[in-house]
């Protein structure tokens, strides 16, 4: 038998959330917590809740679900996130992707895609609406093209390449280490080895490079 999944959905309209719960009524193996109508509220559930899945519209009022997201990140919430969004716009999928949500879905494709992807995501994977592959196909192709321009990426340890994209987020020395749970001498250490690596010089050099190429780090 399969392992229950609980999943809380957020959505200001509510003829679509409704929608939404029907989708996941029709999954035995998911339970249904909460259904909000604003990010803030879905932040507040999600805290008292912890359902191991959050299913988050992009555009609500209070917060944002990528500024839920990002706050899900920042406490270190053991929940999963799934990204609705009605835009086919490669910038916002990129910012969906920089703020680690591996599931992201178009409300076009939702009665189809969502469960899987609730389960894909929960499963530790990736999910992302077949129509936007090609979105992800370009982060792909831009990374590969920047690590052959920058190749000393490469040299970056795992803890410098995620100060890095957190850099790259206009994230300070002081948000970094809150978020990392280290003192801020050592993100400024991780700062200066960063820029010796890549070879940048000046004080505004490192934090250029990473918002220039943010969707690709």
């Amino acid at each position: 038998m399969n392992k229950t999944i609980t999943v809380l959905v957020a959505d200001d309209h509510p003829i679509f959330r409704k929608g939404l719960c029907e989708v996941l009524s029709e999954d035995q193996s998911i339970k249904l917590v909460a259904e909000v109508a604003d990010g803030a509220a879905a932040l507040q559930k999600i805290r008292e809740l912890k359902p191991q899945a959050a299913v988050l519209d992009l555009d609500m009022p209070q917060m944002n679900g990528l500024q839920v997201a990002r706050k899900i990140s920042e406490l270190k919430l053991p929940v999963a996130v799934v990204m609705l969004t009605m835009h086919k716009e490669e910038l916002l999928f990129n910012e969906a992707m920089n703020a680690g949500i591996r599931g992201f879905v178009l409300k076009e494709n939702a009665a189809s895609d969502l469960l899987g992807c609730i389960h894909a995501v929960v499963a530790g994977e990736a999910f992302i609406s077949p129509s936007l592959s090609s979105f992800l196909l370009n982060r792909k192709t831009g990374a590969q093209q920047l690590l052959e321009k920058k190749p000393e990426l490469d040299t970056l340890t795992p803890a410098e390449r995620r100060i890095l994209k957190f850099i790259a987020e206009d994230q300070t020395s002081k948000e970094i280490a809150d978020r990392l749970g280290i003192s801020v001498h050592t993100v400024e250490n991780h700062r200066a080895k960063i820029c010796e690596r890549l070879n940048l010089r000046g004080s505004h050099s490192l934090l250029k490079f990473a918002y220039d190429n943010k969707s690709q780090l």
